[in-house]
């Protein structure tokens, strides 16, 4: 599976942004997705993660209950929502997949897309 990502953009803090993930080439509702960030200096980290069908999810601390994962199966895309946004949360965001669970415990996802740079000013 082909992923594209995009949205991302220049936001003072507290605003917000919604990444999008396009996906093609394979059935995207066969796969988990998850995004992922990498801000410079610093590894690249889980962010969170949605089942193939949607009904679950999952983030990491230091997101949990500002930024909400999705899906849309049927027109082959996922997205982030991230409100109230921090400097902290200045990163090169890429969204992945794979046709097992996502996490922050679990193997790296096989699929990748190129990543978008989203930049929170103070």
């Amino acid at each position: 599976v082909q992923l594209q990502a995009s949205g991302g953009g220049l936001v003072q803090a507290g605003g917000s942004l919604r990444l999008s993930c396009a996906a093609s080439g394979r059935t995207f509702s066969n796969y988990y997705m998850g995004w992922f960030r990498q801000a410079p200096g610093e590894e690249r980290e889980f962010v969170a993660s949605v089942t193939w069908s949607g009904g679950k999810t999952y983030y990491s601390d230091s997101v949990r209950g500002r930024f909400t994962i999705s899906r849309d199966n049927a027109k082959n895309t996922g997205s982030l929502q991230m409100n109230s946004l921090k400097p902290e949360d200045t990163a090169i965001y890429y969204c992945a997949a794979d046709l097992n669970p996502i996490g922050s415990e679990r193997p790296i996802p096989a699929y990748w897309g190129q990543g978008t740079q989203v930049t929170v000013s103070s």
